[in-house]
């Protein structure tokens, strides 16, 4: 189902939520630039079935409501076209919401993919109450590496991903050296979506066992 939930500047959006609203720890799934689609969803599907209750932000709502892109050439030429119209401000206040929906379970995780594996890392780094994140592919993330934080982050990349490369990882494991980090032999970008073709079954479901193992510890 949705809820409405108002960022700090006033901003009014969706967010999708599923999971029991008793569940002791909750999580907040940060999408890649397709918005809250299927996919995403079938994730959050996951996690609640995993007893976290998770709330995925609707990011987009800022440029377009209910967006829901596929994968072809088009979708992603039209995903970058939206998240190039918002600031990062406005999606950490908008994850921040985010957060702040789970006020009543007693930790809080942030998961994310692709640009949302990015947005991860940096609001493990900016807001407060985020108890972990565990970033997949974030595309980015060499550029925002230095960025600091207190709380554990675990990161997963694909050894073949062109949009970053090993010598990006490299970055990233110099200036994090106390992030788990991940790469998976022989999978590229996207490699956990079920729906685009560099999708690997094996490597996805490693990295959902790494995954629910770091936030079983931290959260």
């Amino acid at each position: 189902m949705y809820m409405t939930l108002r960022a700090e500047d006033g901003h009014v959006f969706d967010a999708y939520v599923t999971g029991e609203e008793t569940a002791r720890a909750g999580i907040v799934l940060i999408q890649e630039i397709f918005g809250v689609n299927s996919h995403i969803r079938d994730v959050a599907g996951f996690f609640a079935a995993q007893g976290y209750r998770v709330v995925a932000p609707a990011l987009f709502d800022r440029v377009q409501a209910k967006v829901e892109l596929g994968y072809a050439q088009q979708d992603i030429q039209k995903g970058l076209e939206l998240r190039s119209e918002i600031s990062q401000e406005q999606v950490m206040m908008d994850i921040a919401a985010a957060v702040q929906a789970l006020e009543k379970q007693s930790s809080v995780g942030v998961v994310g993919y692709c640009w949302g594996g990015t947005l991860a890392w940096l609001a493990a780094s900016e807001i407060a109450s985020v108890n972990a994140a565990s970033c997949w592919y974030g595309g980015g993330l060499a550029q925002v590496a230095t960025e600091q934080t207190a709380v554990p982050v675990q990161m997963h990349f694909g050894e073949l991903d062109k949009s970053i490369p090993l010598s990006d990882i490299e970055i990233i494991r110099q200036a994090q050296p106390d992030a788990e980090m991940f790469v998976y032999p022989g999978v590229d970008h996207g490699f956990g979506c079920d729906q685009r073709g560099s999708y690997n079954q094996a490597a996805t479901e490693l990295a959902r066992q790494r995954t629910l193992s770091f936030f079983a510890k931290h959260l």
